[in-house]
């Protein structure tokens, strides 16, 4: 048997940045194939115009700023832009995903000095910049293809995406109407609408968006961003305690709420297979920029932020919160490191 001999150290040196971004990418492609079955091709387009918009965003101030473009090779403008797309409705008009997509690349991130100086995750800035901004659009998500009475080609996503209509001149909102009116929202949307409106939890679980344990598409969709996020794990690209600290304390808050007011509220099923918490728990949540540094903080960050999503889709104004959940906890960051700091080996306690 041959041994391979060298000197010490014998440490891997850790990946770069470029290679860890471009890992984490490969990691959502499973959630972005789901997305794409269920939903239609429009989201890959999406992901395509952001990523073209965020490397001009980038060059541009790169250039201004007077820095080597090379630094376009660190991917994290890729990640961003990838994020940012994923969060769009499919059929959202290009200038959306323009606008939404250098407003994370110039203000959220370049504004601060650049990657490794942002304070707040760059792809949850932008979209809450365009939730508050253009809710009707952002809002304005087509029901799972099985439930389309005209289902959506590729040639019809480009169309309404660049000019309103699909090719037989359909607009996205015309779409909608064709379906059942009860398929216009997402599932959490359409529990969060019929609880304000008084129906109960098994009335509005008779609406045909709901279908097997969270919903039809959405549930597939994060149960492959599960496990892209497990993915992560096992390659040692993420650390486990904030996702498990965020999927453990959604689970636990949605189940506490769900035994007090089954009617009134989701199942934990619900809280965890809809929406976005899984890309949410895995690959926002994670970020190493914005997210907190020692393990304690790391998980009280992640339980902070499964406590507001829990509270925000409970009692606020929109049904999904995972992107004001982690821009919240992103503003308590310096105070949990300071009060999680470990203390250094030989100093006084």
């Amino acid at each position: 048997m041959a041994f391979t001999i060298s000197s010490s150290p014998h440490d891997r040196a850790p990946l770069d940045t470029a290679t860890l971004m471009r890992r984490v990418c490969y990691c959502l492609i499973p959630g972005i194939a789901a997305q794409c079955w269920f939903f239609g091709w429009g989201t890959l387009i999406q992901i395509v115009l952001a990523v073209l918009t965020a490397y001009g965003a980038e060059a541009m101030v790169l250039a201004l700023r007077g820095r080597r473009l090379s630094r376009l090779r660190d991917n994290s403008a890729l990640l961003t832009a990838v994020l940012i797309g994923i969060a769009l409705p499919s059929l959202a008009p290009w200038w959306l995903v323009v606008i939404g997509t250098a407003f994370a690349i110039i203000v959220a991130k370049q504004l601060y000095g650049g990657i490794g100086q942002n304070l707040f995750n760059p792809a949850m800035v932008a979209y809450v910049l365009l939730l508050v901004s253009f809710p009707l659009h952002m809002t304005s998500w087509l029901p799972p293809l099985e439930l389309q009475l005209y289902p959506v080609t590729f040639a019809d996503s480009l169309s309404a995406i660049f000019t309103g209509f699909t090719l037989d001149g359909f607009s996205p909102h015309q779409l909608r109407e064709l379906a059942d009116g009860t398929t216009m929202a997402t599932p959490l949307d359409t529990l969060k609408t019929g609880f304000g409106q008084g129906h109960t939890g098994s009335e509005i679980l008779a609406a045909p968006v709901f279908g097997g344990l969270a919903g039809i598409g959405w549930q597939w969709v994060n149960l492959a961003y599960l496990a892209g996020g497990l993915v992560m794990l096992r390659l040692k690209l993420i650390s486990w305690p904030i996702p498990v600290a965020i999927i453990g304390s959604v689970l636990l808050f949605s189940l506490v709420g769900f035994m007090v007011a089954p009617d009134g509220t989701a199942s934990p099923m619900m809280h965890l297979l809809s929406g976005a918490t899984m890309i949410g728990a895995f690959f926002i949540a994670t970020d190493p920029v914005s997210a907190s540094t020692t393990f304690r903080g790391r998980l009280i960050y992640g339980v902070l932020i499964g406590l507001l999503i829990y509270l925000i889709r409970t009692f606020g104004g929109y049904p999904d919160a995972v992107a004001f959940a982690v821009l919240l906890a992103n503003m308590t960051v310096p105070m949990i490191d300071a009060l999680t700091k470990p203390t250094t080996y030989g100093a006084a306690r």
